[in-house]
């Protein structure tokens, strides 16, 4: 394998790596703040990987499609949280399930500031450290943005164990709603992996980057 593949490869898996935690902490923190201890007292409220690596969905999935080229998914340990313990559970939870997500968003805005940055500040030098920095930043920094995107699209989708499942269950009647979590906790993850490789769950990842791509294309200046 050539050394730049091999490179691109370790750069992918820790941008991956950090954005996950980022999620994590999204969660754990929101969950805090919103009157649960159960994340603060389980070390999660922390952007330390190890508190939320998996090992097969942060390590080793990811670096098996990394290295044999399919697209890039992993998961991270979900955050453990008490719905009873938060202020208002109902409307709570739906803050703490979308907060993984949004707070990838926040990643992806960023890497998307970053870049209109580097190319403003950075763009016209030619050699040195500073060249270094632009060159690393345009590498690492279109990886950020798109890894982010894609994590905060896919764990939007309306089955759990992902994110968005509980904002189709704060809509449903109480009685539907635990029908809903009763077979997503029996055949969630199957549904998932369904819609992953029937390309189903990328369509609908396309459909949500086709409105969230031109924002972050044009604060990049892309």
């Amino acid at each position: 394998m050539p050394a730049n593949q091999i490179f691109q490869g370790i750069a992918m898996f820790a941008v991956l790596l950090f954005s996950l935690s980022f999620h994590e902490f999204g969660h754990a923190w929101t969950a805090s703040r919103r009157g649960d201890p159960t994340p603060g007292q389980l070390g999660r409220v922390t952007l330390n990987p190890m508190a939320h690596a998996d090992l097969i969905g942060t390590i080793i999935f990811p670096l098996l499609q990394i290295f044999s080229g399919v697209p890039l998914i992993g998961w991270a340990k979900p955050v453990p949280f008490v719905p009873a313990n938060l202020r208002n559970p109902r409307s709570d939870i739906v803050l703490v399930a979308s907060a993984g997500p949004m707070f990838n968003l926040i990643l992806a805005l960023a890497a998307a500031v970053l870049w209109r940055v580097n190319a403003l500040l950075l763009g016209g030098v030619d050699g040195g450290m500073l060249a270094t920095v632009h060159d690393f930043l345009r590498f690492v920094l279109p990886l950020l943005l798109q890894i982010n995107v894609l994590l905060a699209l896919f764990n939007l989708i309306p089955m759990p164990p992902l994110d968005g499942s509980y904002l189709v269950e704060s809509l449903l009647p109480r009685h539907l709603a635990a029908r809903y979590r009763s077979f997503g906790a029996h055949w969630g993850f199957v549904v998932v992996l369904v819609l992953v490789y029937t390309g189903v769950a990328w369509r609908l990842i396309r459909f949500g980057e086709a409105l969230v791509g031109p924002v972050l294309a044009a604060i990049a200046g892309i």
